[in-house]
């Protein structure tokens, strides 16, 4: 436990700057799913949930949530997929 004033504000701010990563990180992954199940199912709006899926990722990664290889990497991953079944 932390004696100094500033320490203890750390502490704090830390424990709300993981509450947003972790809420952010969950909506990536779920935009992500999302997209991967409708890609695999074939459904209508498959394209527009890569979209989403693509801003979230974009999002998160200029926040520093994600590194930016990480970023290209899912972002590329996702409309691979995509393509492998539009095509």
């Amino acid at each position: 436990m932390p004696n100094i004033k500033s320490a203890k504000k750390r502490v704090k701010v830390i424990t709300t700057k993981t509450a947003q990563n972790k809420a952010y990180n969950s909506a990536l992954k779920t935009a992500c799913k999302k997209a991967l199940v409708a890609i695999s199912t074939n459904a209508a709006d498959k394209t527009e949930l890569v979209r989403l899926a693509v801003k979230k990722i974009d999002q998160a990664e200029s926040k520093g949530i994600i590194h930016k290889n990480t970023a290209s990497r899912k972002k590329s991953a996702l409309v691979r997929q995509l393509n492998k079944v539009s095509a």
